[in-house]
């Protein structure tokens, strides 16, 4: 576990993350190369080719954690889902149309949330995730998780999350995920 001092957790929109995307595809890259992600440099890629287009989303939000010297060690970041978002399409069972109804207001995807391995342990993940949903407004939120990334699956739970169904996101090869829901009213 790494104790550099004091880290600092800053709240941005969009057009701020696009600014220092490099730090996001840092944490990304050395976090979701673990298992149970295994995410390849061309993985990587593909998630940073959607990122400038997520990021230009008027209600995208993200929280970026970083050492006193400047280091990036944590990420989370996601938007309020619209009337066409596809989500609700990837899980492996329908869910009831109540339950699917979006507005882009009810919703808040959190696309990702990230700490680096040195980093972990120490709180840093629960105040990028308090920080991004601070004021929201939305009424629940909604995040795929791996089911081998116990230690993620876990906190999520610990934090109030519970899982309506299970997910695979980038079609047939893919690995099931969990999809997890937060209540906030």
């Amino acid at each position: 576990m790494a104790q550099q001092g004091t880290i600092a957790v800053e709240r941005m929109d969009g057009s701020a993350a696009a600014h220092v995307e490099d730090a996001f595809r840092l944490i990304y890259a050395e976090a979701f190369a673990e298992p149970p992600y295994n995410e390849t440099e061309d993985d990587v890629a593909a998630a940073f080719r959607r990122f400038p287009v997520q990021a230009r989303n008027r209600t995208f939000r993200a929280t970026l954690a970083r050492c006193e010297d400047g280091e990036p060690v944590g990420m989370a970041y996601g938007f309020l889902l619209g009337p066409d978002t596809g989500w609700w399409d990837e899980l492996t069972e329908p869910v009831a149309e109540d339950l699917r109804r979006e507005d882009e207001h009810r919703t808040f995807g959190l696309m990702e949330l990230a700490v680096r391995g040195p980093w972990r342990g120490q709180g840093i993940a629960r105040q990028l995730h308090e920080m991004l949903l601070d004021g929201i407004g939305s009424e629940r939120v909604l995040l795929n998780v791996h089911p081998g990334s116990k230690a993620a699956s876990a906190a999520y739970r610990a934090w109030g999350y519970r899982k309506i169904g299970e997910a695979r996101l980038w079609g047939e090869s893919a690995d099931l995920h969990d999809v997890m829901v937060l209540d906030l009213r």
